[in-house]
């Protein structure tokens, strides 16, 4: 460093000295915790170290010293945050799965008409619970002076300040979410494991006219490094080019379904209005599973450069799930008037064995293997940080690092055992959408809302005698 700069330097810290009180305690001008970003975005401390190196190495440290402490924060937070198109394409990757092609299948157990009128209603349900958890998100960081949460940790923190009577349970209702979001997020990855072992089999299957039929669990086999491989990237920044090819590769997978489910339609008094009551709660499970993309919706936000575009009429929210639901409605409705009771588990697998739609099913594999990081990154962001805490793991050392990656392994490799024990694709779909979506898209939400605004309510009417 040269005399001149040691000088500037010396004259900014006298400056930054004379602010501070007549104890002349010589205290950071930002405060410790902030040294540490991930403190404040706890995401971004699984994000590539390089990035941060590279911003380390953009500005000097005299001119990062004279920063103020905001712009410091935002800056850092930009060079790994997402922009508007990033994140929509997150959000579009992380509903627009398994669950649409399983919608016919859906269909099949409600009826046409049923089916067609429930769906958009069941949407419109979800998404508002959606808004329910960031409006409470965003009352509970003013309230508790935070940046912002976790689905678990608004859920901690909305029991916290609810009723007195069960404030005591704050801790379990952040085990509950975790754990609902854990059997979730596994859920989704079983599925997507599952699916693209099928598809694979039936692509090589058709290519090869019956020569080559591999059971699927070989085929699961094979996946399984390659799945343990893309899930060691850690950066949602860097995940956002596996989004975009994923959404491409789907985008023109669903134009060539569509192509094939409009050719030669039946008429639709064809297919039954509604079918027996009993097939309901299957409809049910699978739409639900299908609109479950709550679990993604805190840790995005998280990760914007503009938080603050995400809700809102026509923020990233609204128009990302507007647009997954036309497409569900379309694909369940002429799936289910094209196929009928015929219809399977994806409707992929109801395609004919021609290069069109082998290429079809090629492409909605590989579309579905590169979203399986995407389902994996928020399972795997509530397991590390308590193993980090239990273990006193440090990020930069060797010893944190090999966990780190033995436990992605770990996790990914119990999905596709879980995955290979499955019988039925369409089953276990509506299994995890009852089980577990369920709690976490329409029940957890308005209960985070009436303990964050308890304070704020005339307890009276409910006669709950609990305050």
């Amino acid at each position: 460093m040269s005399q001149d700069v040691k000088d500037v330097s010396k004259v900014i810290s006298n400056e930054i000295a004379l602010t501070h009180n007549h104890n002349d305690e010589k205290r950071p001008l930002i405060p410790q915790h902030y040294n540490h970003l991930e403190d404040v975005y706890p995401f971004t401390s699984s994000g590539d170290e390089g990035d941060n190196e590279d911003n380390d190495n953009s500005e000097s440290d005299l001119f990062s010293f004279a920063k103020t402490k905001r712009e410091m924060i935002r800056d850092s937070h930009s060079i790994t945050s997402t922009s508007n198109i990033q994140t929509m394409m997150h959000l579009l990757k992380g509903n627009i799965g398994t669950g649409i092609l399983a919608m016919p299948s859906a269909f099949a157990n409600a009826g046409i008409l049923v089916g067609t009128i429930a769906l958009p209603i069941m949407g419109i349900i979800c998404i508002h619970c959606m808004h329910i958890l960031i409006n409470c998100n965003q009352i509970l960081c003013q309230r508790f002076g935070c940046n912002t949460m976790d689905y678990e940790e608004v859920a901690e923190k909305a029991i916290t300040v609810g009723p007195k009577k069960i404030r005591k349970f704050s801790g379990f209702a952040s085990i509950c979410v975790s754990t609902f979001l854990l059997i979730t997020q596994f859920g989704f990855c079983c599925v997507y494991a599952l699916f693209v072992a099928e598809n694979l089999r039936q692509v090589i299957q058709g290519l090869t006219h019956d020569k080559v039929d591999l059971d699927v669990h070989i085929w699961m086999l094979m996946l399984l490094p390659l799945v343990v491989t893309l899930c060691l990237i850690k950066s949602l920044r860097t995940l956002s080019i596996a989004s975009a090819v994923a959404n491409l590769l789907q985008t023109t997978g669903l134009v060539i379904v569509f192509y094939n489910l409009i050719q030669e339609l039946p008429h639709t008094w064809e297919r039954p209005s509604y079918v027996d009551l009993s097939k309901f709660p299957l409809y049910m499970g699978t739409a639900i599973y299908a609109f479950e993309g709550i679990g993604l919706v805190l840790p995005l936000q998280k990760e914007m450069k503009e938080p603050e575009a995400f809700g809102g009429k026509i923020g990233v929210l609204n128009t990302s799930m507007t647009i997954v639901a036309c497409l569900y409605i379309a694909v369940g409705y002429f799936g289910y008037l094209k196929f009928g009771d015929e219809v399977l588990g994806s409707i992929t697998l109801n395609l004919p064995a021609e290069p069109l739609y082998e290429t079809c099913r090629l492409m909605f594999a590989l579309a579905i293997f590169l979203s399986y990081s995407i389902q994996f990154y928020v399972p795997f962001n509530i397991i590390w940080p308590w193993v980090q805490n239990r273990y006193n793991l440090k990020n930069g050392v060797r010893k944190s690092y090999i966990i780190e990656v033995s436990l992605r392994a770990i996790l990914v490799a119990f999905t596709f055992a879980l995955a290979a024990a499955i019988p039925r694709l369409d089953l276990f779909i509506s299994l995890v959408g009852a089980l577990s979506s369920s709690c976490l898209a329409l029940i957890f939400p308005p209960i985070i809302e009436i303990a964050t605004k308890w304070d704020d309510m005339d307890g009276s009417c409910l006669n709950w005698n609990l305050r």
